[in-house]
């Protein structure tokens, strides 16, 4: 067993109720399903967890082709994104919490690509110096996650703030207010009040500071990339795809969420 991702009974009564039904429970036919999708999940999150490659997921494991095969479908489908909203939605209930957020903070992370990323999909942030990928991720009030974009390392936060913005504004239309860093300032403040209808308030730092600074709500958007960099498949892109790793970033929000209902409820 691996206690570092091992699915609980707790995470288990909170995720398996939000799975999609087998294909051949639906009057779809096809053989019954050969492995139990608990130790799939097993699976998956052992391999966020640990950040190892696919074809070294230990034997005791479904072989890795079927638990991959799982990944991309749940992926196609997009059921990870649809799980990863409930339970946002149920953690946001859990702490007394309208479960549709009013107000988001953006902010930016590049990240290194291991040598599985093409090089038609990675880029240079010469801010940064990092060669690799670079996820923009908006959060709500508390540091659950909205949205995340996954671009070429290279793309500027502004324009890559664009997309991510219309995304989530799209997928939660009830978010008004966004707190923002310094560096989207300009011509993104202008378009989200005109055309998302979105304030974009940018806290800076004062140039009078000195040393590590808690600012006002982008510490939030801060602690959640605290968050995802305690799942070693987040530490670096690994994926070959960009929606491979945004996948990789839900899940990883979704073994964080689960474990935090399972404490809320109490279940054991």
């Amino acid at each position: 067993m691996y206690p570092s991702s091992t699915v609980t009974d707790a995470q288990w009564s909170v995720l398996s109720g939000l799975l999609p039904p087998p294909g051949n429970t639906r009057g779809r036919g096809g053989r019954p399903e050969t492995h139990d999708r608990r130790r799939i999940l097993d699976a998956i999150f052992y391999l966020v967890r640990g950040g190892l490659a696919w074809r070294a997921l230990p034997a005791e494991f479904p072989p890795w082709q079927s638990v991959y095969g799982w990944f991309v479908r749940w992926r196609r489908d997009g059921t990870w994104q649809l799980i990863h909203d409930m339970l946002r939605d149920r953690v946001r209930v859990a702490q007394g919490r309208n479960p549709l957020p009013t107000a988001a903070v953006i902010d930016s992370q590049s990240v290194k690509g291991a040598d599985t990323v093409a090089r038609s999909s990675r880029g240079y942030d010469a801010g940064k110096r990092i060669n690799g990928r670079k996820r923009h991720i908006a959060v709500d009030t508390g540091g659950l996650l909205l949205m995340v974009l996954v671009t070429i390392a290279g793309v500027q936060d502004r324009d890559g703030a664009h997309r991510l913005l219309a995304l989530t504004r799209e997928k939660v239309s009830t978010i008004r207010h966004c707190w923002a860093d310094g560096g989207y300032t300009g011509r993104l403040v202008t378009w989200a009040g005109e055309v998302l209808k979105m304030l974009v308030e940018v806290v800076k730092r004062s140039d009078t500071d000195k040393g590590f600074v808690v600012l006002h709500r982008r510490w939030v958007v801060e602690r959640t990339f605290g968050w995802l960099l305690g799942y070693r498949r987040c530490v670096r892109d690994y994926e070959r795809r960009p929606d491979h790793h945004e996948t990789i970033v839900y899940i990883a929000m979704i073994m964080l969420m689960s474990r935090r209902l399972a404490r809320i409820t109490g279940t054991s």
